[in-house]
């Protein structure tokens, strides 16, 4: 059994390793200020502590194996309006991440993103992501931090966001349908995204955490499958036999998200499955 703090552990990844830290036995934490994520994703079973990551400045980390910093301002168009706030939650909360994990030897599993691939000067978001990757690497080399990076690509299943800024694309096709609204497609619709399941993502954070295998860059947590927007809405379409409505494209909108082959993925014994079309058939 371990004892693991989950940093954003009522958000949308952050409920669902939580969830299965629980099934599995372990003795789980949560911090979160609950700007993204909600009261009701809260889990019998796990401590949740309200409040900002600069709280772990003054908290004992002594008997903690480990700790998923999953805590970010995940979207890239918020990031625009508000550079300063997106660097103090994705940088400097790395950097109090990094320093306290290295103060009391507890393993790291950082939450990255596949904006790595991209250049990270096309938003605050994307470049503060990157800084954040960055400062977990200096630990290591420098001082020995035990830390894994995991870099999410687009990720969607059960407890998604619908509503609010940091709702992502498949949340907020979601939210349009139930409101009776038409579906907005940013752009042309043909770039292209690696639409990956949370409870995917979740099954490879456990066996990062919990296991041995280490990567000396980061793991690529995407299907290797990837579909235009255009696509996805015909799926959406289909289901919902709704209409669409273009709009104008937006600074930081990737044409393409792919995780390429990586056998270091083997050494995980991870298999991610392509649900995309099940799961809004599902909904």
């Amino acid at each position: 059994m371990k004892t693991v703090l989950v940093t954003g552990g009522a958000g949308f990844i952050g409920t669902n390793i939580v969830n299965k830290l629980l099934k599995e036995g372990h003795e789980v934490m949560s911090l979160d200020n609950y700007d993204s994520g909600l009261k009701e994703n809260e889990l019998p079973g796990c401590i949740y502590k309200e409040g900002e990551l600069e709280f772990l400045k003054y908290f004992n980390g002594n008997g903690f194996d480990i700790v998923y910093h999953l805590a970010a301002l995940s979207r890239i168009q918020p990031s625009f309006e508000n550079p300063l706030e997106t660097f103090r939650v994705n940088t400097e909360g790395s950097l109090i991440v990094a320093d306290w994990a290295k103060k009391y030897n507890v393993k790291v599993v950082y939450a990255g993103s596949s904006s790595r691939w991209h250049d990270p000067l096309q938003s605050p978001y994307a470049a503060f992501k990157h800084m954040g990757e960055e400062i977990f690497k200096m630990y290591r080399k420098v001082y020995g931090l035990n830390v894994e990076i995991a870099r999410f690509y687009n990720v969607y299943g059960p407890k998604e966001i619908v509503d609010g800024d940091w709702a992502a694309v498949i949340g907020i096709w979601r939210r349009q349908v139930r409101d009776g609204e038409r579906i907005t497609i940013v752009g042309d619709g043909e770039q292209r995204r690696d639409f990956t399941h949370v409870h995917d993502i979740v099954d490879a954070l456990y066996k990062i955490g919990i296991g041995k295998e280490s990567h000396e860059d980061a793991w690529e947590l995407g299907t290797g499958v990837n579909y235009s927007i255009n696509e996805v809405f015909d799926m959406f379409k289909s289901r919902f036999n709704v209409e669409a409505v273009y709009l104008p494209d937006q600074k930081g909108n990737y044409r393409k998200t792919l995780r390429e082959n990586d056998d270091s993925l083997l050494r995980l014994g991870w298999k991610p499955e392509d649900q995309l079309l099940s799961y809004i058939n599902s909904l």
